[in-house]
């Protein structure tokens, strides 16, 4: 515990600091409820993306014997660029997936076969739900040490900041009641004496 003066300020400066956590703690703990609503609806996304590509991973297994051609489906597009903006939550900054683009290249149709269209459909959209999932990660890790330090936050202020001031303001409070007691104390002895004197100092 942090050395404190046993004056009037100081008492004032405890309350205030009191007045402060006590208002502060209830933002944290909305803070706290708002990051841990976000990072389950962030998992409901990845588990909705994942199981998305699993399926679909499943559908091609029907129709996988046709890879067997010596077709490299990558020489035929690329991707171009990867789509991203930034939003807010609970106010941190967080990456948000927006789309892929990619570049097709010229094949002849005639010499290839017809399942490269639809395989080339395919890749695209794993490319683009895995980048996506990607990102959604990002998301994770960024609410989730977020959540780390707001928790730990509430911590300080529950079990060590608002105890602190509490107890800070009771010693201040006994300290200026024994003084003003005290100084009643010696300003009545002080009282005493000047009357005992006067009865001293007047004639009978």
């Amino acid at each position: 515990m942090a050395k404190i003066k046993y004056t009037k300020n100081e008492l004032k400066r405890q309350k205030d600091n009191l007045k402060r956590f006590t208002r502060y703690l209830p933002t944290l703990e909305l803070k706290k409820q708002q990051l841990l609503v976000e990072i389950r609806t962030i998992q409901t996304a990845v588990d909705r993306l994942e199981i998305e590509t699993q399926q679909l991973e499943q559908d091609v297994r029907q129709w996988a014997d046709v890879f067997a051609e010596d077709i490299d489906l990558n020489t035929m597009f690329k991707v171009t660029e990867i789509l991203t903006d930034e939003g807010n939550i609970a106010g941190i900054d967080i990456p948000l997936f927006k789309d892929v683009l990619f570049e097709d290249f010229d094949y002849d149709y005639f010499q290839t076969p017809l399942w490269v269209d639809k395989a080339l459909d395919v890749t695209k959209t794993q490319i683009k739900r895995k980048l996506e999932l990607q990102v959604l990660h990002k998301q994770q890790e960024i609410i989730r040490e977020e959540l780390r330090v707001t928790i730990q936050r509430i911590k300080l202020f529950e079990e060590v900041k608002i105890p602190e001031a509490k107890e800070n303001i009771r010693v201040i409070q006994i300290f200026l009641g024994d003084q003003m007691t005290a100084a009643v104390v010696r300003g009545k002895i002080a009282k005493g004496k000047i009357e005992k004197k006067k009865k001293e100092e007047t004639p009978a």
